[in-house]
């Protein structure tokens, strides 16, 4: 039988951190001694406290039925608290919150609700790969925004061409961003709003890193905070990061009613919702899970000014992020490529980074690291990498 997969599927590259894993389990099968940098996947244990709630409910026969397409009241009402707390926003549990499959689930849904075939959505470029690639698989049409190093790695909304506007449908934001470790401020959201209300555009901000940040003056704000940012948009959180949850795929979306309820129906035909039982956990996580919060930050601002000092000591140029796990660093100028420069730096020193066009043409000349690694093996992997770099 002749297998072909559909003309949308084959347009896509192959999903990066795939590729990334096969090459790692090459080099741990030679033998080599590999310091994995690449994903950005927590090494530490969920909380606790956020486990045995769920030991508890996966024993309830409630919690083991299909779950509502909405979700559980009680996680719903826990991310409206949760909001009001850290936010000072005000989300209604009912109409403006939805229980997500993990945040990637709901952004990859976004588009099929809201794109019709030839419908174009403003993709960051870098940025994470399933804003454009669940675009095209939705029949849409990716229109880049470069995030440039000389801008802060925020896009320049002034800069889009007035054509591509015509029917551009979606724009896609994150902030703290993934990969550059940029953080927005209220000025930029406020053009953000400005700019979606003016072209009858949905916002869609991914917020998952905002509660990896490394000053408590300078915490990241949500775009919901801005006056008339519920008329345009939606945001949506995960517990990934913030909890160590990665594994749970558990996450949400909130904001704009109408938006919330065009997702809701798509994903009421292609899935069942969350487990009741990870609802009522994560439901707690957000209740009481504040100073566990605080000490996952912690732990992430040692192993970052461990990597970058080591960095720095050796002679390499590298920025202290503000937020997420994430250090976003030019490749050495004797490299051509993001590519070739993580290639020789898993093939000569074992260490797995991401190379910048992983995330878009325009992350051509930087690499990703993730913090998700001891501190002893943080300094070793800057003692590899920096070799590179003085050669």
């Amino acid at each position: 039988m002749n297998i072909k997969y559909c003309d949308k599927l084959n347009t896509l590259p192959p999903y990066l951190f795939v590729e990334l894993d096969k090459q790692k389990r090459k080099a741990k099968a030679d033998g080599k001694d590999v310091i994995d940098l690449g994903i950005g996947d927590p090494d530490k244990l969920t909380p606790r406290f956020i486990i045995d709630v769920m030991k508890k409910a996966i024993e309830e026969v409630s919690y083991n039925r299909y779950p509502l397409d909405a979700g559980l009241s009680e996680f719903r009402v826990a991310i409206s608290n949760w909001y009001k707390k850290r936010f000072n926003v005000k989300l209604d549990p009912d109409t403006e919150i939805l229980p997500l499959i993990g945040s990637k689930e709901g952004i990859a849904h976004l588009p099929f609700a809201f794109l019709n075939p030839g419908d174009c959505a403003l993709v960051p470029d870098p940025s994470y790969p399933p804003y454009r690639n669940c675009t095209i698989l939705a029949g849409g049409k990716p229109i880049v925004m470069p995030l440039l190093e000389s801008n802060n790695f925020l896009p320049d909304l002034k800069a889009i061409n007035q054509n591509d506007l015509k029917n551009t449908k979606i724009i896609f934001l994150n902030y703290p961003n993934n990969p550059t470790a940029a953080v927005a401020n209220k000025t930029f959201f406020r053009d953000a709003v400005d700019f979606a209300s003016m072209h009858n555009i949905i916002v869609c901000h991914d917020a998952a890193y905002s509660e990896l940040y490394y000053s408590e003056t300078h915490r990241p704000s949500s775009f919901l905070e801005i006056e008339g940012a519920k008329d345009v948009g939606i945001e949506f959180h995960s517990l990934s990061k913030t909890f160590n949850m990665t594994g749970w795929r558990i996450g949400f979306a909130c904001g704009n009613s109408e938006i919330i309820k065009g997702l809701l129906k798509f994903k009421s035909n292609v899935d069942s919702g969350v487990f009741m039982a990870v609802q009522k956990a994560a439901a707690i996580a957000l209740l009481k899970g504040e100073k566990e919060s605080e000490k996952i930050r912690n732990l992430y601002k040692t192993r970052r000014d461990t990597l970058v000092g080591s960095l720095r000591k050796a002679g390499v140029s590298v920025k202290f992020p503000e937020a997420t796990f994430y250090v976003w660093l030019r490749i050495p100028k004797s490299f051509k490529s993001s590519i070739d420069f993580a290639k020789k730096v898993l093939e000569a020193k074992a260490v797995v980074v991401t190379p910048g066009v992983g995330f878009g043409s325009y992350g051509e000349g930087f690499f990703r690291i993730a913090l998700t690694v001891e501190k002893d093996r943080l300094i070793e992997a800057a003692k590899r990498i920096a070799e590179l770099f003085n050669l």
